[in-house]
C-alpha cells in the first residue's frame, strides 16, 4: 500500500502545524539574513582581523555541516517534535549569547553552536516526508524553500533597520535580541501546535551508526547522485552569491544599494516560483525531470551572465539562475524521501543537507580564487561548468516504472510510522 492510499483512520495534523514548520525555517533564515550583512561590522567591534572575520563567517556553515545529519538521525530515533523544540531553543540561546559575547573567540564559538542548532532543516523535511503522500512531497517541500527565501529577504532589511554600528558592540544587540524573541515564539508554537509525526517503537531505539548510514547512502543506486546534485548546485550558486557584489562593482560600478535590490528581487522571484510552480511541475513531469531542467537553466544563465550589459538583464539572469537552483532543494529532498527506508529518512536528509553546508564553504572559496586569480567573470563560468554534470546526475535519478530498491519502504503505509498526514 502506498502513502497515497494510506488508511483513512490517520489523524489529521492541526491547521497550524505546517505554518509553524514554515515559521521555523523562516526564522532560521531571518536570523541568518540579519546577522550575515552585519558580521563584518560586528566582528570589527572586537577589533578583529580579516582572518578572524572570515572564520566567524564560516563558523555557521561548519556548525550546520555537523548539525544536519546529527539532528536528522536523532529525530529518527526519538521523534521530530523534541528535536525541533531543542534546536529552536538552542538557537534562541545562541542569539542571546552572541548579543553579549565579550570577545571574538566567544563570538566564533557561539556562531558555531548557532549553526549546529539551526541545522534542523533535515528534521523539518523529515516531518513533511512523514506526513505527506509521496507525489505531493516536492510541492510541500518547495514551501519550505519559499520560507527560506522570504527569510533571507526580510533578514537583511530588518538587520539594517535595527543595527546601530556607530554605537560600537552594543549597537548590534537589538537585532540579535529580536532574533532570540522570534526563536522563542517559534519554540512555543511547536509545543502548542505541532503533533509528533512518528510513533516511538523498539525499531527506532536501535539505529545504525552514522558510518553505517553513510556507507549505505554511498552504496545506494540513487542517493549519491542526488547528493552530488546538492553539492554541485550549492557550490555554484554560493560562489556566485559571494562574488556578485564584487563582480557588479568591477563591471558596472554598482554599490551596496543596487546589489541589495538585485538580491531582494531574486529572493522574491524564487519564493513565488517555489510557492506556485515547483509542486505543480514536479507532479506533472516528475521530480527528476524537473530537477534536471532546473540544473540546465542554472548552467545556461550562469554562462550567459558575463555577456550581460548590466541593469535589468543582469538581474533577470541572476533570478533565473536562482530559480533553477531553488528547484533543487525540494526535489532532491522529495526524491531522497521516496528512495530510502522510511525509518531513516531524517538521517539521509541530514546527510544531504550536510553536503549542502559543505558546498557553502567550498563554493565561495573556489569562486573567490577564480575571481582574484583568473578573471572577474570566473565565478559565473565556473558555476556553469560545475552545474553541467548535475544535469546528468539529476536525469539519472529517475525511477523507472515498477523499479524498486533493496530496503525501499518510502511508500509503505503511513500508518506504520506516522500519526498524521498532510493531503
Amino acid at each position: 500500500m502506498s502513502a497515497e492510499t494510506a488508511p483513512s483512520n490517520l489523524k489529521k495534523p492541526s491547521a497550524a502545524a505546517l505554518p509553524t514548520l514554515l515559521f521555523i525555517l523562516f526564522i532560521n533564515l531571518v536570523g541568518f539574513g540579519i546577522v550575515v550583512p552585519l558580521l563584518p561590522f560586528y566582528a570589527k567591534s572586537f577589533n578583529a582581523s580579516a582572518w578572524q572575520i572570515a572564520l566567524v563567517f564560516s563558523a555557521y556553515a561548519i556548525g550546520a555541516f555537523f548539525g544536519e545529519p546529527f539532528w536528522g538521525r536523532l529525530s529518527d530515533r526519538i521523534g521530530r517534535k523534541p528535536i525541533l523544540i531543542s534546536t529552536v531553543c538552542g538557537n534562541c540561546l545562541c542569539y542571546l549569547a552572541m548579543a553579549f559575547a565579550p570577545n571574538i573567540a566567544v563570538a566564533f564559538l557561539v556562531r558555531l553552536l548557532g549553526g549546529m542548532a539551526s541545522g534542523n532543516g533535515s528534521v523539518v523535511q523529515g516531518y513533511i516526508a512523514d506526513v505527506t503522500p509521496g507525489d505531493k512531497r516536492a510541492g510541500r517541500l518547495s514551501l519550505l524553500g519559499a520560507a527560506n527565501n522570504m527569510g533571507f529577504i526580510v533578514g537583511p532589511a530588518l538587520g539594517g533597520l535595527l543595527a546601530h554600528p556607530s554605537a560600537g558592540h552594543v549597537g548590534f544587540r537589538i537585532p540579535l535580541l529580536v532574533c532570540a524573541v522570534f526563536s522563542a515564539i517559534s519554540a512555543l508554537s511547536i509545543m502548542l501546535f505541532v503533533k509528533e509525526s512518528r510513533h516511538r517503537s523498539a525499531r527506532f531505539l536501535h539505529q545504525p551508526s552514522r558510518w553505517d548510514v553513510l556507507g549505505s547512502a554511498l552504496s545506494h543506486p540513487i542517493i549519491p547522485r542526488l547528493m552530488g546534485v546538492t553539492f554541485l548546485a550549492g557550490c555554484a550558486f554560493t560562489g556566485i552569491e559571494s562574488c556578485f557584489g564584487l563582480w557588479t562593482q568591477a563591471r558596472f560600478d554598482w554599490g551596496p544599494q543596487q546589489v541589495g535590490i538585485a538580491f531582494a528581487i531574486v529572493g522574491v522571484v524564487s519564493a513565488i516560483c517555489q510557492l506556485f510552480l515547483v509542486g505543480r511541475l514536479s507532479r506533472r513531469f516528475g521530480e527528476a525531470r524537473v530537477l534536471a531542467a532546473g540544473m540546465a537553466l542554472m548552467a545556461t544563465c550562469s554562462l550567459l551572465q558575463p555577456l550581460s550589459a548590466g541593469g535589468a538583464e543582469t538581474i533577470v539572469l541572476l533570478a533565473m539562475a536562482a530559480f533553477g537552483q531553488s528547484i533543487a532543494w525540494p526535489n532532491v529532498a522529495a526524491l531522497i524521501s521516496r528512495n530510502v527506508d522510511i525509518d531513516h529518512q531524517g538521517q539521509y536528509l541530514g546527510l544531504n543537507n550536510a553536503t549542502g553546508a559543505l558546498a557553502r564553504v567550498v563554493g565561495p572559496s573556489i569562486a573567490g580564487v577564480g575571481f582574484s586569480s583568473l578573471t572577474v567573470n570566473a565565478p559565473f563560468l565556473l558555476a556553469g561548468l560545475t552545474v553541467t554534470p548535475a544535469i546528468a546526475l539529476a536525469w539519472s535519478a529517475r525511477r523507472r516504472r515498477g523499479q524498486t530498491y533493496v530496503g525501499d519502504k518510502a511508500d509503505a503505509p503511513a500508518a506504520s510510522f506516522a500519526g498524521e498526514t498532510i493531503d
